[in-house]
């Protein structure tokens, strides 16, 4: 009789190990997929910003050749508001 309740108990926490096992894969792959997500979007992000950088040179040095007066006071102006952000 001893060992009938021992072996339903070894079924019962290999059952359980089982269970356990397969929510941790399922876990650990859910995690895997997110981490690939976030991943793929930062690249997504990076090339997105290297192409305004690249636009936003172009117009920059486009500007300096046909205004440049008007590109400095602008940058003056620009500088000006970004350092009242930064002091408050």
């Amino acid at each position: 009789m001893a060992q009938q309740s021992f072996g339903r108990e070894t079924d019962r926490v290999a059952k359980i190990t089982d269970k356990a096992t397969d929510h941790f894969n399922k876990v650990a792959g859910q995690a895997e997929d997110i981490a690939t997500s976030v991943a793929d979007q930062g690249r997504e992000m990076s090339e997105s910003m290297q192409k305004v950088a690249r636009n936003f040179k172009g117009a920059l040095d486009s500007s300096l050749r046909e205004q440049p007066a008007a590109t400095l006071v602008t940058a003056a102006i620009v500088g000006f508001l970004l350092g009242a952000l930064w002091k408050s």
